[in-house]
């Protein structure tokens, strides 16, 4: 009866120590996973503040002929253009500020159609301006006398609610996120990280480099990035670059803005007209402006690239492909634009929404929920306002370490680090302890009886 006790003691003890091998190894690997940067997700679109979406949600509801845009007003607030006293009651009704206008979006969105059925004309652009209730026409120092002629025909035969303007600079890609890109074409910058289940991405400007361009981190060739897989330009203006390892690593969800500090993206959306923003690129570094139209047509020497943001943000070459953002919510790369960060101009941007849609692939967000520590990012200048929020109060978003394009730590060197799996490897300990205890006890034990038995036999 005894040593059926000690049978069965031994076992339990087996099974918990055997048990606790498990469960140690469990908590390990559960730890170690833990640790992988700072816990990010796959998110196809994350919308802003539902308070800023009002605006573009009423305008989207009474329709193009009753609307002519939305925009956020100078007290955070938002606006919608409305053709009659009618739509205006309605709007105000639903809490927010509305404007009669003479033209409904139809018309200006017939006009930018007249405009796109001209001859192209390199140098120009064409935006609408929701808040003055116009389609303004852009041509830089190329245009020459003669083609700026003919376009001003054009849009004088439109009607008076199409506004030219001469504009300094050149109308041109930004080649040559912020961190560098290199190949034999020239120098962009990394946008945001994508993924469309199997493998990661670089989102990044289409004019960088057609299908099959081979990009480094560095001058010599030797850190290979990846591979440009597909590449939309013109038209759109946005391309994929597979990662050489297949994963982007560590920091996924970070963009840099220089110095070693980065951003957290939290999230996707659609900018407004008037919402302040901020750009990242490996020439000019982190600059902020605000959205100045939707919708805009750029007629590069390149080609022709529609659908895009403008902004009085400024850029240079090499910017191009670098991440615009606010509030860590990611909406444009960079397209290209005239002027530069000395004398200031105009910025043109590739919305993500549209290439996310187009390309099937999803954002590599953080997990942290948006806006937490915005205050300890960096905000360059206190211009416009960020939707509803109060002017000189957005940021570019939660703060964070920027690591570069490098691959993140290895399973195995998160498994050794004592601070993320301490627990799991007492528990390990303790049951290869218990389990060597059993074995020790259970050999003395048969030892004692077979001096016993010897003893019995010959006395």
């Amino acid at each position: 009866m005894r040593h059926a006790r000690r049978r069965i003691v031994r076992r339990v003890t087996r099974l918990a120590a055997v048990g606790g091998l498990l469960l140690g190894g469990a908590m390990v690997t559960q730890a170690a996973m833990a640790s992988e940067s700072s816990g990010t997700s796959a998110v196809p679109f994350s919308s802003k503040d539902t308070t800023t979406d009002e605006g573009a949600e009423l305008a989207a509801r009474l329709g193009a002929s009753r609307t002519a845009g939305n925009w956020i007003g100078a007290d955070g607030k938002p606006v919608v253009a409305v053709t009659d006293e009618k739509t205006a009651a309605e709007v105000e009704r639903a809490g927010v500020v509305a404007k009669v206008v003479s033209h409904s979006m139809n018309e200006l969105k017939s006009a930018a159609s007249t405009l796109r059925s001209a001859p192209r004309v390199p140098g120009t652009a064409w935006v609408m301006d929701y808040r003055n209730n116009q389609v303004v026409v852009q041509g830089d120092s190329t245009v020459s006398s003669s083609a700026w002629s003919k376009m001003t025909q054009v849009a004088g035969a439109i009607g008076p609610f199409v506004r030219m303007e001469r504009t300094q600079g050149t109308f041109t890609t930004r080649i040559n996120g912020a961190q560098p890109i290199l190949s034999t074409g020239g120098r962009c910058s990394a946008g945001f990280n994508v993924t469309n289940g199997q493998s990661d991405f670089i989102l990044t400007a289409g004019h960088c480099g057609p299908t099959g361009s081979l990009w480094f981190a560095d001058n010599q060739g030797t850190r290979q990035v990846g591979r440009t897989v597909q590449q939309n330009f013109p038209g759109s203006d946005f391309s994929l670059v597979q990662y050489a390892s297949g994963t982007a690593g560590a920091g996924a969800d970070v963009v840099s803005i220089g110095n070693g500090n980065g951003v957290r993206i939290t999230g996707v959306g659609d900018p407004s007209v008037g919402e302040r923003v901020f750009r990242s690129g490996s020439t000019s570094g982190l600059r902020d402006g605000q959205v100045t139209g939707l919708n805009a047509t750029v007629n590069y020497p390149e080609g022709t690239v529609t659908g895009l943001i403008e902004t009085n943000v400024c850029a240079e070459p090499g910017d191009s492909g670098g991440p615009m953002f606010s509030e860590g919510i990611a909406l444009g790369i960079t397209s290209g634009g005239s002027g530069d960060c000395t004398s200031g101009g105009t910025t043109f941007f590739q919305p993500v929404t549209k290439a996310m849609t187009a390309l099937n692939v999803q954002m590599i967000v953080s997990k942290q929920a948006a806006g937490q520590n915005a205050s300890q990012a960096p905000t360059p200048a206190a211009s416009a306002t960020h939707s509803a929020i109060a002017p000189g109060s957005t940021s570019p978003g939660s703060s964070a370490p920027s690591s570069g394009i490098e691959n993140g730590a290895t399973l195995l060197a998160r498994i050794t680090d004592p601070q993320n799996v301490g627990p799991g490897l007492l528990v390990i300990a303790g049951s290869i302890v218990a389990l060597v205890a059993t074995r020790f006890i259970r050999a003395e034990q048969d030892r004692k009886a077979y001096q016993r038995q010897y003893r019995a036999m010959w006395g």
